[in-house]
């Protein structure tokens, strides 16, 4: 009997196999790549968009290159004149130096008024120093004046008496009031009125009862006197 033959079946069976298979696989490699394809021709390229990280990151170098961009514009476009700035530097120079002037002139002023008080401050608080330490003393000095009067100023205390005079107006005690003088009710204190007199055109000192003191301007005492008034007066 003859034997089937088994081998020449199957590899005719194969043969008729693998192109079908072969046939098969190449289909659907051709349908997977027309998918991509369609796919990225709908929806583009996913890697070519940036993702919204990428966007943030980006903006402030953009927007820094757009200013840097408008920057330059602005200044082509600001093109300022070099003497009109030199000008207006000057200008500005000048007022501030007016400015200046003003203040130390200002300054100077106050110095000059502070100096001024403060002199008149000095004098003044000498003359009070001046007038409490001799005011005491115009009634040692009415004393003399009555022993003077009944001669009694001589030998050794005449010596004393002058010397005394002597340094009180060194101090600046100054003496007022005579016979003949005017009356200023400023200087002079009337104790009484005397009469009339005709060799006379105004009030007048005619008996000066105690002499007056002043240092400076300031009086110390008024001088008490009598006065007589002009004929007809």
């Amino acid at each position: 009997m003859t034997q089937p033959d088994h081998e020449g079946t199957t590899d005719r069976g194969s043969q008729h196999a693998a192109p079908g298979s072969g046939s098969f696989g190449e289909e659907a490699a051709t349908m997977t790549e027309n998918t991509e394809v369609e796919a990225g021709a709908e929806g583009g390229d996913p890697a070519a968009e940036p993702t919204p990280a990428e966007q943030q990151d980006a903006g402030p170098a953009e927007q820094q290159a757009g200013a840097t961009g408008d920057a330059a514009d602005d200044g082509g476009a600001l093109d300022v004149d070099p003497l009109q700035a030199a000008h207006d530097e000057v200008a500005t120079l000048k007022a501030e130096l007016a400015e200046r002037t003003l203040d130390l002139q200002r300054l100077q002023a106050e110095f000059v008024n502070y100096k001024r008080r403060v002199d008149r401050d000095r004098d003044l608080l000498k003359e009070n120093a001046t007038y409490a330490a001799l005011a005491p003393i115009v009634e040692v000095l009415d004393t003399i004046d009555r022993a003077r009067e009944h001669e009694e100023v001589a030998g050794g205390f005449k010596s004393v008496v002058d010397q005394l005079e002597r340094t009180v107006a060194n101090a600046g005690l100054v003496r007022f009031g005579a016979p003949g003088d005017a009356f200023d009710p400023t200087l002079h204190e009337a104790l009484s009125h005397i009469g009339e007199d005709p060799d006379v055109e105004v009030t007048t000192c005619k008996v000066i009862a105690k002499a007056g003191y002043r240092i400076g301007e300031r009086v110390v005492r008024a001088a008490q006197v009598l006065v007589v008034d002009p004929a007809g007066s």
